[in-house]
């Protein structure tokens, strides 16, 4: 491995880093408690060290939802590219969500389960090509999937998008915060909490 291609690798480790060590200190500090030389501080550099790759909290806070939502959609792409039918598929997809979010606690928090503070754009959240529209997209399109081939009874797809959404952000939200109580076990409930929802929709699950 050439100089140039070390040094790349080396910026893209530590900028990683930054980020892990950012959502970290924001999921368990807050936001606004958090400053720049308090990231820095956690992982031994010095400030204007991550002034090179951020220009600041807010920014950072960005990049720390993008690329967990990035991570997330290249799973559910991978489910979208599979055949199988569309309940399956929603299925699937509903599952590796909720295993995405207790996989990845931090970053699932500082993304989902935290206020947008200020300097933080939400409609810059919300563009149709942003990570995170194309996660909602991929629950969108099992609904209307389903409903296409008459898995589905939905008289608004809109809603049942984002009711699907809901219910399996409350359940990845709920296993994460709850983590001592005595579920009968997380794969269980998550399970469980899939099928319902799909039953819900009026699914015909095989």
């Amino acid at each position: 491995m050439g100089v140039r291609e070390r040094r790349a690798r080396q910026k893209r480790y530590l900028r990683q880093e930054i980020l892990d060590a950012a959502s970290e200190l924001f999921v368990r500090e807050g936001f606004e408690n958090v400053s720049m030389r308090r990231i820095a501080d956690k992982i031994e550099y010095s400030p204007t060290t991550i002034y090179l790759y951020f220009k600041d909290k807010a920014e950072l806070l960005e990049q720390v939802c993008a690329e967990a939502f990035s991570r997330l959609v290249q799973r559910l792409t991978k489910i979208d590219e599979q055949p199988g039918e569309p309940l399956e598929k929603m299925q699937r997809g509903l599952l590796a969500y909720i295993q995405f979010g207790l996989e990845n606690p931090h970053h699932y928090r500082a993304t989902f389960m935290m206020p947008i503070p200020e300097g933080m754009r939400e409609e810059k959240l919300q563009q149709a090509d942003s990570p995170g529209m194309q996660a909602f997209d991929f629950l969108r399109r099992c609904v209307y999937d389903g409903i296409a081939a008459g898995k589905l009874k939905v008289k608004d797809p809109e809603l049942a998008s984002q009711t699907v959404w809901a219910g399996i952000h409350g359940v990845t939200s709920l296993l994460i915060t709850h983590e001592k109580f005595p579920w009968v076990g997380r794969e269980k409930v998550a399970k469980s909490m899939v099928e319902t929802l799909i039953d819900g929709l009026g699914g015909a699950r095989a």
